[in-house]
């Protein structure tokens, strides 16, 4: 004990500093996808071929980029011949609606807070019940992350609960495999009124990688009523704190300015 003291005080203060400070993202990391749709030419369709999961559209002739379904290969960004797509290094990507996904010429929205009286009952104290359905465990495994020194998901009063009825919501990945889909209904049933509900990673959402097969439901969307979209493939952990402290009324509103931190272009 008496070497661990020192030893602590010599390691300083080590949790991160957001959200006083932005994050300064790695070089590799993708973030939010830029499409500049000025550069795409007669007719290309070589990004769309190359999305292995079908996360670029071009409804109406312009091109369009579902979150809720992207993996974040960058295979895309190898495919276009004309630098139409790139990732930037923006890691705030969640949104409060499903529509809310789709990057394209609109500008992508940062998350809404909740309604007064709901940021009144979970604002200063929310307790989640994590449900795999079915997943990989990526995203599991960066959940896990947020209790570190460096992310201290507790010093907001978030905190994952071992029973959904200590629960104020439940955090859903995986995209709900047939023999964990009435083990998510129940879960959600015992969670007390009023709740939320969080789909994070791309199963959750859209099913992800095992989109279409027989044995998933392609995501939560049609089973609850979701309240927060937490996109990626994992999503970072910091992806998911910006999400759940937006929601919460704890940052500023949805207007997004540039980043200048490592977050841009």
């Amino acid at each position: 004990m008496l070497k661990i003291i020192p030893e602590r005080i010599r390691q300083g203060f080590r949790t991160g500093k957001y959200p006083k400070q932005d994050p300064v993202m790695p070089e590799r990391f993708r973030g939010l996808p830029v499409l500049d749709t000025g550069r795409c030419r007669n007719g290309c369709q070589d990004c769309l071929a190359s999305c292995p999961y079908g996360a670029l559209d071009l409804a109406g002739g312009t091109l369009g980029l579902d979150l809720g379904l992207c993996v974040f290969c960058g295979d895309c960004v190898s495919a276009c011949p004309q630098d139409a797509i790139s990732f930037s290094r923006d890691w705030r990507l969640a949104s409060r609606t499903r529509d809310g996904m789709v990057v394209g010429d609109r500008e992508h929205l940062l998350v809404q807070a909740l309604d007064a009286k709901m940021r009144k009952l979970f604002g200063r104290s929310l307790k989640l019940r994590q449900v795999s359905a079915g997943g990989c465990n990526a995203c599991e495994a960066d959940l896990n992350v947020l209790g570190t020194l460096t992310y201290d998901l507790g010093r907001f009063g978030i905190q994952f609960v071992a029973s959904p009825r200590h629960a104020d919501g439940i955090l859903v990945t995986g995209p709900v495999t047939a023999n964990m889909k009435s083990a998510l209904l129940d879960t959600y049933a015992a969670v007390p009124g009023p709740k939320l509900v969080i789909a994070s990673g791309a199963c959750a959402i859209g099913g992800g990688p095992f989109r279409g097969g027989v044995e998933v439901n392609d995501g939560v969307g049609d089973l609850l009523p979701v309240d927060l979209y937490i996109p990626g493939c994992p999503p970072h952990p910091y992806t998911v704190l910006d999400g759940l402290l937006r929601i919460l009324g704890r940052l500023p509103d949805s207007r997004r300015e540039p980043r200048t931190d490592g977050g841009g272009r």
